[in-house]
């Protein structure tokens, strides 16, 4: 029995040790070889492997929402085909790397885009004081996409959209089961 309690004691202690290693960021180097929306891209890293990288703590519009072009130009022309530095926080359902992202003389990308009105804070994951400031400045100042009083989140369209397809969905199939029924 003491030998048990000695072996369950040594695997709880080492997977305490690397739970703590796990939480420390992780910095990657590579050149931005892809720019799929504003708050995603794909990295070459130096043994070229190429890696999705998504901005932590902001999100960026939508592909049919106002200022989701202006937003991957931004990017684009901030990052394309440059050395850029990766603090991989964790890795998302997707496998991506949720990151902050740094170029040029150490510019902070996810907080250049919500400078510049180009992406919301997202605070259902992020606490950031920072880019909470940064959001409330550019709303107040009406900087890119908060030139629109009526502004709608990345998160709130995405539901919006998933609820009007279920009731399209759902209107389906009533008119089929009164189409039976007649």
């Amino acid at each position: 029995m003491p030998k048990y309690w000695f072996f369950l004691f040594v695997i709880i202690l080492s997977s305490f040790k690397y739970s703590i290693t796990k939480l420390k960021p992780t910095i990657i180097t590579g050149k931005v070889v892809g720019i799929m929306d504003g708050d995603t891209f794909k990295l070459l890293t130096k043994d070229s492997t190429i890696l999705k990288v998504r901005l932590a703590n902001i999100d960026c519009p939508e592909k049919k929402q106002a200022f989701s072009t202006k937003a991957k130009e931004f990017v684009s022309q901030a990052v394309f085909s440059k050395q850029v530095t990766v603090e991989v926080l964790k890795k998302d359902r997707y496998r991506r790397l949720i990151a902050n992202v740094f170029y040029g003389d150490s510019i902070h990308l996810n907080h250049q885009l919500v400078q510049n009105g180009l992406a919301w804070h997202y605070v259902k994951y992020s606490k950031d004081t920072i880019l909470q400031s940064l959001e409330d400045q550019a709303k107040a100042n009406k900087i890119g996409l908060w030139q629109d009083p009526n502004a709608i989140s990345p998160w709130e369209w995405r539901d919006n959209k998933k609820k009007a397809y279920q009731l399209k969905k759902q209107k389906k199939a009533e008119k089929r089961r009164k189409d039976e029924v007649n």
